[in-house]
């Protein structure tokens, strides 16, 4: 291997072996693994949580600016480029993106456990809980994650697709670096994106087999054991490996709009046996609440009583959203070629937002009113098992055997795509941003995203999936900070080297 050819390999070579040391530690020492993450997810939520909050905030804000300023009108690709997809096969797709595992898992579990375990200064059980309970749903899911992608979105698409350069994280670093970007400076970015992206993608793949397995446990009296997990993601594993390294995109494709109907199909069922003037009074006094105080929650930490509270929900929410945001970041970026800046803000902080305030309030708001009504348990049962949660509600419902197998292979399906998408995201940064990436690259991710899911539920289940996310969003948190100046600086010298000689 010549020395240009080594320095291509170079964000593959080191990030495979730190995420192998990882792998083997959790193997052979995972008391040790267990006490180093724990520590350092100790030490960023003791010092830095109140980074995270203003982060995700000023990542807000700074969306916003870019839509409603002067380069809103800056298309992401050349000047007379149309967008490849349709508007609405586009919103389709990023319905898809942000309609994954963790909005299936968290659906109904999430408002039913704020409910029950709400910040101190909250009764338990209490009409102010459910408000509560709601109002902080739909923040945790709301314009915040959605900024979060836009940041990392619009960097690469702009970088990329209009500056020509490769679709990687790094790329966007030019206005800094210059041309080091191709050197060690760019080659570290490549790398903390790597981490980032393989350890959030770990914890949705953790938290879709906790959930797969409880259906299975609960529907068929399948085992309980941890092993039964592991199994599952082996089994999928399997087969999101053959559709990453075969290439059935249209397979993929296929499925994913299956699995997105289904979606829909399940959400109007609910909606339509459930109180409907209930629901949709639920969604529109909550979205008035979320509207009115965000930013007073956008910024609450309640550092007197309740702050343990923020960091277990609303930190871990946005470091797991900018974990994501490599992986989530570069879809979106690949989906809107040919889209203006404000265009693409306006919409992807609106529609998908809007949407998923809509689960929130047809699953989450029908389970609230199923355990105020005298469903007794429901709320119990999120407490003691997420997982579990959703299964115990379709009980509630007619054919919730058929329900509970549509939910089962939602689950499934989006495992396998997320988990494939993630694959070749991941083989692309580490192949210098190319569209055609070497076999073997697939299958080392494929096989390292995996073990660490694997690793993770073996050390602590879905507290160490929390850790994790934490921990490996705390660095790129820097790296999305210098994405906004370098966005601005590029979106700069664009404005006025087109600007008119006098």
């Amino acid at each position: 291997m010549n020395v240009s050819g080594f320095k291509q390999e170079l964000v593959f070579i080191i990030s495979s072996v730190v995420i192998l040391f990882f792998i083997l530690l959790g193997v052979f020492s995972p008391a040790v693994l267990d006490y180093l993450s724990s520590g350092v997810h100790s030490f960023i939520l003791d010092n830095f949580s109140w980074l995270y909050l203003i982060s995700a905030f000023f990542f807000l804000i700074f969306s916003l600016g870019l839509a409603l300023s002067k380069f809103g009108t800056i298309k992401l690709g050349r000047d007379n480029e149309k967008p490849q997809y349709s508007f609405f096969g586009w919103l389709a797709m990023l319905f898809a993106a942000g309609m994954g595992i963790g909005l299936i898992f968290w659906g109904v579990s999430e408002p039913l456990v704020h409910f029950i375990s709400p910040p101190p200064f909250l009764s338990a059980g209490t009409p102010a809980a459910a408000d509560f309970a709601m109002t902080y749903s739909f923040f945790h899911w709301g314009v915040h994650p959605w900024a979060i992608y836009t940041i990392v979105s619009i960097s690469i698409a702009y970088f990329s697709f209009r500056r020509g350069m490769p679709t990687l994280i790094s790329s966007c670093f030019y206005p800094l670096f210059g041309e080091r970007i191709y050197g060690i400076s760019g080659k570290l970015v490549d790398i903390l994106a790597v981490f980032a992206t393989i350890f959030g993608t770990a914890t949705s793949l953790g938290l879709g087999a906790l959930q797969i397995h409880s259906g299975l446990s609960h529907l068929y009296g399948i085992s309980s054991a941890i092993s039964v997990t592991v199994g599952i993601i082996i089994i999928a594993t399997a087969l999101f490996m053959a559709s990453a390294i075969i290439g059935v995109e249209k397979g993929i494709q296929t499925l994913s709009k299956i699995n997105i109907t289904l979606a829909v199909c399940l959400l109007a069922f609910i909606l339509f046996l459930g109180s409907i003037p209930e629901i949709l009074n639920l969604f529109s006094s909550t979205l008035g609440s979320y509207t009115n105080n965000i930013i007073d929650i956008s910024l609450q930490s309640y550092p007197f009583q309740g702050e343990s509270w923020s960091r277990e929900w609303t930190v871990f929410y946005w470091a797991w959203w900018i974990s994501w945001s490599p992986f989530v970041g570069i879809f979106i970026a690949q989906i809107s070629r040919g889209r203006t800046i404000r265009e693409f803000v306006l919409t992807v902080l609106t529609i998908p937002p809007l949407f998923t305030f809509f689960w929130f309030s047809v699953f989450g708001g029908s389970a609230l009113l199923l355990e105020r009504g005298g469903a007794a348990g429901l709320a119990q049962v999120a407490g003691e098992d997420a997982s579990l949660a959703l299964f115990v509600f379709l009980e509630h419902y007619p054919f919730p055997a058929l329900l509970s197998v549509i939910a089962l292979f939602l689950l499934m399906v989006f495992f396998i795509t997320s988990a494939d998408s993630a694959t070749v995201v991941l083989s692309s940064l580490t192949s210098g941003g190319g569209a055609f990436v070497k076999v073997y690259k697939k299958m080392v991710w494929g096989l390292f995203l995996s073990a660490v899911a694997i690793i993770l539920l073996l050390t602590g289940g879905l507290t160490s999936l929390q850790i994790m996310a934490v921990t490996a969003a705390f660095p790129f948190l820097f790296v999305m900070f210098l994405l906004c100046y370098n966005l601005y600086i590029g979106l700069s010298q664009e404005m006025v080297f087109k600007k008119p000689e006098k």
